[in-house]
C-alpha cells in the first residue's frame, strides 16, 4: 500500500485517483411552470424566424419579380 492511500485513508477526502463529483447526492430540484422561463429559446425562435422571413423576402422580391439583383439566371 502507498504510503499517500495510507494517510488518506483516515482522512475525509477521497483518494487521489478517485473522481471527485461522479457520486449521486440524492439532490432533486422541482421546477414549476411559474418558475421555468424560456426566454432562450424565445430568442433562438425569434432569430430563426428571422432568417426565415428574410430568406422569403429575397426569393418572394428579388428572383421572382424581376426587380434587379438577380441570382438565378
Amino acid at each position: 500500500m502507498p504510503a499517500d492511500a495510507a494517510t488518506q485513508r483516515g482522512s475525509s477526502e477521497p483518494p487521489v485517483d478517485s473522481i471527485v463529483g461522479t457520486a449521486d447526492d440524492g439532490i432533486v430540484r422541482q421546477i414549476g411552470h411559474d418558475d421555468f422561463d424560456p426566454v432562450g429559446t424565445l430568442i433562438l425562435v425569434v432569430i430563426y424566424m428571422i432568417i426565415l422571413l428574410s430568406m422569403w423576402v429575397f426569393m418572394y422580391f428579388i428572383e421572382f419579380l424581376g426587380r434587379g439583383l438577380t441570382v438565378v439566371g
